[in-house]
């Protein structure tokens, strides 16, 4: 049986090798990052500063499932995912869906003007900041998600599809 996931994943980076430059594809295959969570471990929340100058704390997630989505602005996965990772956040943080979105940008200002430009509304701060607590896992985006009793139930690096993304809705 074809996995149509590998098999769209790997079109999807043929096609992105031919379309980047040499020292971006150098950049992209070289990043370090440590390994995903276990599934099943606790995740420790931290406090954060978040880009529009407010500040994110564990309360903002207790009770709650929360998904950590490292990202960045030059990023073409990012670019397809983000906004699928808004729309969920939008349609189902009522229900009890936290996102925090950690840039992985070199500067604040980048990813704030990033973030404004495209619309998206779910909180982030920098990568940078939450390090100590969450080292960012290696490949981009990376998505974890901390289901409501503070255990990782799911962690996946590279890029999601929008159904994929739409179905994080079920750990809720």
């Amino acid at each position: 049986m074809v996995d149509r996931r590998k098999m769209m994943g790997a079109a999807a980076r043929h096609a992105l090798a031919l379309a980047l430059a040499p020292s971006a594809l150098t950049a992209l295959a070289a990043e370090p990052g440590a390994p995903l969570p276990p599934l099943g471990s606790a995740m420790v929340l931290p406090r954060l500063s978040l880009l529009d100058g407010s500040v994110w704390g564990p309360e903002q997630a207790e009770g709650k499932v929360l998904v950590v989505y490292w990202w960045a602005s030059w990023c073409p996965f990012c670019a397809e995912q983000s906004p699928h990772m808004d729309a969920l956040w939008r349609a189902h943080r009522a229900q009890g869906l936290a996102l925090l979105a950690l840039s992985i940008d070199k500067q604040p200002a980048v990813a704030s003007a990033h973030l404004k430009a495209k619309g998206y509304g779910f909180p982030a701060a920098m990568a940078a900041q939450a390090a100590a607590v969450w080292p960012k896992p290696r490949g981009l985006p990376v998505v974890v998600v901390r289901g409501r009793d503070g255990k990782v139930v799911f962690a996946e690096s590279g890029s999601l599809f929008p159904e994929d993304v739409q179905g994080l809705k079920k750990f809720l």
